[in-house]
């Protein structure tokens, strides 16, 4: 049996390079929402914010589904 290194090492780089990414689309969302509990808690609307923060985590629910898409297909 011989390994490929380099394919090891290019599916290694881009599953961290995927994952540092949804964890700042997560990150990004979950800032989003605290904004939205900032700006309530002074009497301003925030709905940018919310609105951003529902499409960082319809961005990260769609790139789940892909990969689960991957693995089954």
């Amino acid at each position: 049996m011989k390994i490929d290194w380099a394919a090891l090492g290019s599916v290694f780089g881009v599953s961290l390079v995927v994952t540092v990414a949804l964890v700042g689309l997560f990150t990004l969302g979950i800032t989003g929402l605290s904004r939205r509990e900032r700006a309530a808690a002074q009497g301003d609307s925030a709905a940018l914010a919310v609105t951003g923060a529902y499409v960082c985590f319809a961005a990260c629910a769609a790139a789940v589904a892909y990969g689960i898409s991957l693995i089954v297909v």
